[in-house]
């Protein structure tokens, strides 16, 4: 089946101009090939999101991921740096970690204590030379690393070297989201979230505002439909701005004090962004959700979810954090009951593909297209959209 997923055929409803496209097909949400091949084209090519950067602010924090087919380990070594390596000992292939873990200052290998410092370099080979072994070399058997970088607060990591920079990879997005000074907002929270639907449900629901009215109705009072608009540049994303963020009738994403020195537009908005392949960011005045997906299967996926706030809300006390915390919670335990039932729908109701609403869907056309790039091997980035056309915009003000 792999050669039919890569094939102009499978993709031909997506390429068409999004006036006349065809959603995705069935098995690119229920089949296990699909998802096989998906992780390889996609999450092994990509910039896939690993952590966010405040999460190794520990000293000696390394952190268990994902990154494709891959197990990874995440660092910062005494020059803060962030690292990413491959979680497998040189010696014989042992994974290192199976969890978090903090405090370290040398890897240990549980098999024969092989041990690795925080820039992978291996520093301690227990009795394997009590005879000599031949031409070895230590400095040779380094912890095989991949790309990293931080990005708008989140560490990225990166398995093929003919992957764009990440600063190319994503366009314009480092530009419009810079005022935020992310890079240095602050880990509040966290939890964690195993949802029966696939990992795209879940983003090309995060993209659209179509169903906010019936599946969000306290949320459209602070993130009202006729506020919204496409805020997309040229980049490795689909997104939308929510100018401005209304407290006329609930205030639960007011209730923090707004970061020092934003822009006038910052200050009244809210950004809401999908960065292929997995992340969703929603960035307003005071403060980050950050969610990262990790597909587990064709209907399984995993949420990890953090709220950062900017470096200057410490003194922010724990009754008012929960305001915009548990509206988080809610707005999110709402999307994963309809992704979960859009699941079910996919696999058990007979579903082929459908259309895009045109005024309200075109990011998930658009991200459908940077799906098919992926799996067609076309390195492509999107273009962003153009003033003028306020029937698919909003009334086309096209927010900064």
């Amino acid at each position: 089946m792999s050669e039919a997923y890569t094939s102009d055929e499978f993709w031909q409803g997506v390429r068409k101009p999004v006036e006349s496209a065809s959603t995705l097909p069935r098995d690119a949400y229920t089949s296990p090939g699909f998802f096989e091949l998906e992780q390889t084209m996609v999450f092994d090519r990509g910039w896939v999101a690993v952590a966010c950067a405040d999460e190794l602010s520990q000293d000696g924090s390394v952190l268990v991921r994902s990154v494709g087919s891959r197990s990874v380990l995440v660092t910062r070594n005494s020059e803060a740096e962030v690292r990413v390596f491959l979680n497998a000992c040189r010696h014989r292939g042992t994974e290192l970690l199976d969890a978090d873990a903090a405090g370290l200052s040398v890897i240990r290998c549980p098999y024969h204590r092989w041990g690795y410092n925080l820039d992978g370099r291996l520093v301690a080979t227990p009795r394997f030379t009590d005879v000599a072994v031949e031409g070895f070399d230590p400095s040779d058997y380094p912890l095989k690393s991949l790309r990293a970088e931080v990005f708008a607060g989140i560490v990225f990591a990166c398995l093929d070297p003919t992957t764009a920079p990440i600063a190319e990879y994503y366009g314009d997005l480092g530009d419009r989201l810079a005022g935020y000074g992310l890079n240095g907002w602050k880990t509040r929270q966290t939890a964690t979230f195993d949802i029966a639907a696939n990992w795209k449900l879940l983003s090309e629901n995060f993209q659209e505002y179509y169903h906010l009215t019936w599946v969000h109705p306290e949320l459209a009072k602070v993130s009202r439909v006729k506020d919204h608009y496409r805020y997309q540049g040229p980049g490795m994303y689909c997104g939308q701005t929510t100018t401005p963020v209304s407290g006329d009738d609930r205030d639960d994403w007011l209730a923090m004090p707004a970061a020092a020195g934003l822009s006038a537009s910052d200050a009244h908005s809210g950004r809401f962004l999908a960065l292929f392949p997995n992340v969703m960011l929603s960035v307003l005045p005071n403060h980050a959700f950050v969610i990262q997906l990790e597909p587990l299967g064709p209907g399984r996926t995993r949420e990890r979810c953090t709220w950062l706030l900017p470096p200057d809300s410490t003194d922010v006390t724990e009754e008012t954090f929960a305001v915009t915390q548990d509206f988080w919670v809610d707005v999110n335990n709402e999307d994963i009951d309809i992704c979960e039932r859009s699941q079910r729908g996919i696999h058990n109701g007979g579903f082929t593909e459908g259309r895009y609403s045109v005024r309200f869907e075109e990011p998930l056309h658009r991200f459908a297209n940077m799906l098919a790039d992926q799996f067609q091997c076309r390195q492509r980035i999107p273009a962003g959209d153009q003033d003028g056309d306020a029937s698919r915009y909003g009334d086309g003000r096209l927010p900064v």
